[in-house]
């Protein structure tokens, strides 16, 4: 999908032009708040979805979409894909799904006597998994090398997938008929999971006044790129993280592996998403140095759902989230100095 003529010039941006990674947070802050702008025009009263979805999309990680039907799973992701130009696949999760409908197959052609490679879905920048939890475990097991590779093999031949890449899954909640849970393998993939949860009802009564006569996702134009959002996420890559954030990450993480409501707490994966995924968020806010701020806020979407329980603790009626709540209370917040924040 080409840019608006009004914006052709800006997806480029002086930083890309001139080589100077200074140059470009401004320019990373200002197209992150018009997809920020754009989501939120769509999904009303729901503050924050985006900058986590944003977050997640800057720090080349992938998103899980988890609440009830009809809340705007689908309509989040929908309006992050038409907010910036690349390619774009869906894909409706059923019982009957195969693995090949995802990564592709191989096709015999009579005129050249030779097989022909046709990629499936997951050959895009942004792939839209609706309701994943709805296949079967093998097809779902299907996005792991995807996921975390990279890359997809099919046929014996591996294939690489393009940049940037960015999986948006959403799942009903595993109590509700015809779900089946998620492997733990495949949460843990995940770098951040949201809830959608129901609009107040002044944000409700604007989203019947926005969608009463028209859909505002066919509204969208896109904003940027893909390949401004990769060299967005280049520059991610290298925003600051002092030793003392470094540590505070570790400590939020290692705290999850002795609580006593757990069986089994967050890995090693989990502090280095979290890591990537506060990077993203200080760049957003303009800074090139990572706060306890950024880690605190994004703790609870990154860390909660590779949690399993304890029998107890789930019959007592506490949540993940509660958990990494009490733990980010809990957690002394280290001080930072002058050269923290270079």
């Amino acid at each position: 999908m080409p840019l608006p003529p009004a914006l052709a010039g800006r997806s480029s941006g002086n930083g890309a032009a001139s080589g100077d990674p200074a140059a470009l947070l401004p320019e990373l802050v200002d197209t992150t708040s018009r997809i920020r702008a754009a989501i939120e025009s769509v999904v009303t009263g729901r503050p924050g979805l985006a900058d986590i979805t944003l977050a997640v999309l800057l720090a080349e990680g992938h998103l899980l979409v988890e609440d009830v039907p009809g809340v705007g799973k689908t309509t989040l992701a929908k309006a992050l894909a038409r907010s910036i130009a690349c390619a774009v696949g869906r894909i409706q999760f059923t019982p009957d799904l195969l693995p090949s409908d995802l990564t592709g197959v191989n096709i015999f052609r009579n005129d050249s006597h030779e097989f022909e490679f046709r990629p499936g879905p997951v050959f895009s920048n942004i792939v839209i998994g609706d309701e994943i939890n709805r296949a079967s475990p093998k097809t779902q097991s299907a996005l792991l090398e995807c996921m975390e590779e990279g890359q997809t093999t099919v046929d014996g031949t591996t294939h690489t997938l393009p940049r940037p890449f960015l999986v948006v899954a959403t799942q009903n909640p595993v109590e509700m008929e015809g779900t089946y849970p998620l492997p733990e393998a495949q949460r843990d993939r995940f770098m951040a999971r949201i809830t959608v949860g129901y609009p107040d009802p002044d944000a409700e009564l604007l989203m019947l006044e926005r969608q009463e006569a028209d859909n505002p996702l066919s509204h969208l134009d896109p904003v940027t790129d893909g390949a401004a959002m990769l060299r967005y996420s280049t520059f991610v890559r290298g925003v600051y993280a002092s030793s003392s954030v470094k540590r505070y990450v570790l400590a939020l993480v290692g705290a999850t592996r002795d609580h006593a409501g757990l069986r089994l707490g967050a890995s090693p994966r989990a502090s280095l998403q979290l890591l990537k995924a506060a990077k993203a968020m200080a760049a957003m806010a303009g800074r090139d140095h990572v706060l306890p701020d950024d880690v605190q806020r994004l703790a609870r979407p990154v860390i909660a759902h590779r949690l399993i329980q304890t029998t107890e603790s789930r019959l007592g009626g506490v949540t993940p989230e509660r958990i990494v709540d009490d733990i980010v209370r809990r957690t002394p917040v280290p001080a930072l100095d002058r050269a923290d924040r270079r």
